[in-house]
């Protein structure tokens, strides 16, 4: 971010990549500044201002009456937190920044953590430091602080739609959206061998008339290593292509300075790959890497939301067969369900008659272990157990979508983009010194999924139908028929074998047991019995 020059006016912190869409706004913008355009903006439309902006960008600003404003983008790719003290708001991009002398970490984030691995929006690891959740902004006059809403997607779900039509749009939107972002600078991709980071190296080679400058993370573990079908994409594409394979060495060096990086605990074990990924493309003169998060998100790509259609199936049958006949028979004290051949029906009803999203939850580590038998009763005792799925149904609940595949994506914007994929690539290219975008959350491209028949996304149980139909014959075939993997670390194999990782990992988690948060009887079976059983 960028303060404001007039250091005795009111000031105005802005930052991203954004556009005014206002005309006035934008004239403002070209002749006096970014903002001179917000500080007007400001004062003509109120915290309306953000509706006239299209683009990635966080703001902060407070007028001559005292009135204080801070927002974020639809998916917080540029994130603000704030304290409030004596009735006006502290405003930062980082918790630790935001927070004074006496904070205090919050048991409940603990606790969070935990059972998401991330801690989600608005919550921090500070008591008292709240993170604006993506799509909100906060406002604040006469010492009254609003914290709402700006951007809520509403489905389009009954349009009358043409494939071939939609397909020329999205292949117009997708090529302005990356052709958005080759400003001149020297650009470089993220490449997974997945369809998101493949069809961006391809758009790009495309647009730009030269090889794409490809990058990819191998791991030396059996299951883990994708580094084939990285290939194949670049071979397709004819990019310049760089690998480097990571190592358990790498891990046991990196985590500390990696965690250290982040303002609060962060648990996506593909910071480290991703970090490797973008200190090799800095290291080679790339100036902007672009990223393919949020293909799955938009368009229907992640395995869940076949298996849940499959599930949701369930209520298809009549409810009083269901309740009669189905569930006492399949679900109640009978032997029946030792019978083999007969535990996958109790175990389909099972979790069929567990609504969404708490079904989302039924295999979470933490839950099926069982609280209890991590966690002590002391910590416990501080934290409410109930809180992360009670804030998982306002979030489904409150999509403004009536098909199982929109309500599943609405709520996948938060909890897999905004609060943990995006922070994830967005920490690991700010440690390696390089900026990032994400072309496949553009605006126009969202707005277009928003329009796009929920039986395009998830045609059956055929995951983002769609995507790869307009894309077909411009990815590879092998491309368009690999299942999703992505930058997985194999963390536990590694941990098995390799002391000085295996000693980190059992540190970090018995300094838990320590503080009196995880039981020690538990760490033990962790580290001597779960690990060596179950290392992936």
């Amino acid at each position: 971010m960028t303060p404001a020059a007039a250091m005795d006016r009111p000031p105005v912190i802005v930052g991203g990549n954004y556009r005014f869409t206002d005309a006035e706004l934008a004239r403002i913008a070209a002749d006096q500044g970014d903002e001179s355009a917000w500080r007007a903006g400001f004062d003509r439309f109120g915290s309306d201002v953000i509706r006239r902006v299209e683009g990635d960008f966080s703001v902060y600003l407070e007028d001559a009456r005292g009135r204080q404003f801070a927002a974020v983008d639809r998916f917080a790719i540029h994130s603000l937190c704030y304290r409030i003290d004596g009735g006006r708001l502290h405003v930062g991009e980082r918790a630790d920044a935001v927070a004074d002398g006496n904070a205090e970490i919050d048991p409940q984030a603990i606790f969070d953590y935990l059972f998401f691995h991330v801690i989600p929006a608005p919550r921090t690891i500070f008591a008292g430091v709240i993170r604006l959740p993506a799509g909100h902004y906060a406002f604040q006059e006469n010492g009254k602080v609003t914290v709402a809403r700006w951007w809520n997607p509403i489905f389009v779900e009954n349009a009358p739609a043409r494939f071939d039509e939609l397909r020329q749009e999205f292949n117009r939107l997708l090529r302005d959206c990356v052709a958005r972002e080759l400003d001149g600078r020297r650009v470089g991709c993220f490449l997974s061998g997945g369809t998101d980071s493949s069809t961006i190296a391809g758009v790009v080679t495309e647009l730009s008339g030269h090889p794409a400058h490809t990058y990819s993370i191998g791991f030396d573990a059996k299951g883990y290593d994708e580094m084939e079908y990285a290939r194949v994409a670049a071979r397709h594409f004819g990019t310049d292509h760089h690998e480097y394979y990571v190592t358990a060495d790498d891990v046991a060096e990196s985590i500390p300075a990696i965690a250290a990086s982040y303002d609060q605990p962060f648990g996506n074990s593909s910071v480290l790959p991703a970090y490797y990924c973008a200190k090799m493309a800095r290291e080679s003169g790339i100036e902007l890497m672009l990223a393919g998060d949020g293909g799955d998100e938009l368009f229907g790509g992640n395995t869940r939301y076949a298996k849940q259609r499959i599930f949701e199936a369930y209520y298809r049958i009549p409810r009083p067969l269901r309740r009669s006949v189905l569930e006492p028979a399949l679900l109640g004290k009978s032997a029946v369900k030792r019978v083999p051949g007969i535990r996958k029906a109790v175990s389909y009803v099972e979790q069929a008659t567990v609504p969404l999203p708490d079904r989302m939850e039924m295999y979470n580590l933490l839950l099926r272990l069982g609280l209890d038998e991590v966690l002590t009763p002391e910590f416990l005792a501080k934290v409410d157990t109930a809180a992360p799925l009670r804030q998982q149904r306002e979030i489904y609940d409150a999509a403004s979508a009536q098909t199982l595949i929109n309500r599943m994506l609405a709520y996948d914007w938060k909890y897999t983009l905004a609060d943990n994929d995006l922070p994830k690539v967005l920490g690991a290219v700010a440690r390696a010194g390089i900026p990032v975008a994400f072309p496949l959350i553009d605006d126009r491209l969202v707005d277009f999924s928003l329009r796009l028949p929920p039986a395009f996304k998830l045609k059956g149980t055929k995951l983002r139908w769609f995507f790869k139909e307009a894309l077909r014959g411009f990815l590879p075939d092998t491309i368009l028929a690999k299942k999703k993997h992505g930058f997985g670390l194999p963390f536990g194999i590694w941990a098995t074998e390799h002391s000085q990782l295996r000693d980190l990992a059992f540190e970090s988690v018995q300094s838990l047991g320590r503080r009196g948060i995880v039981r020690p009887d538990f760490i033990e079976r962790l580290t001597s019995e779960y690990l060596p059983q179950h290392p992936g």
